[in-house]
């Protein structure tokens, strides 16, 4: 595999993510995957410590299930994000045990109806292979203003 191969990959979840695409993000990511979002700089325990956020494959299915529903009238007008990343670096490219990591620097906007959110932060993958494909094992967004107030987070960063 190229490393090209692992930064499209990152590059192809952000264009699931800003175009709707819910079921085929979802496709994305390994049956025992984690999306975390930390609450504290440099955090190392999601589970004893509070997170922002920290979902397995159940609860981003029921929030998927939520996003695609045509009786959630909490998404009328339903949210949007745009996605800005900056090239991905690979931190680990490790061939021989199909395990890969990567950073990615991104400004992320949300909005809904008249509201706008604007958010920065950094966005690291464990990546790995499965039956030759690339799947998430843990995707990871630490926010720079993580220690912020924040409104609802309606989607995925």
């Amino acid at each position: 595999m190229k490393q090209e191969t692992i930064i499209d990959f990152i590059y192809e979840e952000a264009f699931l993510l800003d175009t709707m695409q819910w079921s085929k993000w979802l496709e994305l990511y390994d049956k025992d995957a984690r999306y975390w979002m930390p609450m504290e700089w440099n955090q190392t325990d999601p589970m004893m410590q509070q997170s922002l956020m920290y979902e397995d494959m159940l609860l981003l299915t029921i929030r998927v299930e939520r996003l695609s529903g045509e009786r959630t009238f909490s998404q009328k007008p339903k949210s949007r994000s745009h996605h800005i990343l900056q090239t991905p670096k690979i931190l680990e490219f490790n061939e021989e045990k199909d395990l890969f990591k990567t950073w990615t620097p991104f400004t992320y906007t949300e909005t809904r109806g008249d509201i706008l959110e604007r958010f920065s932060g950094w966005a690291s993958h464990d990546l790995k292979l499965v039956d030759n494909n690339i799947k998430i094992s843990l995707k990871r967004i630490d926010l720079i203003n993580f220690d912020a107030p924040f409104s609802n987070i309606q989607l995925f960063m």
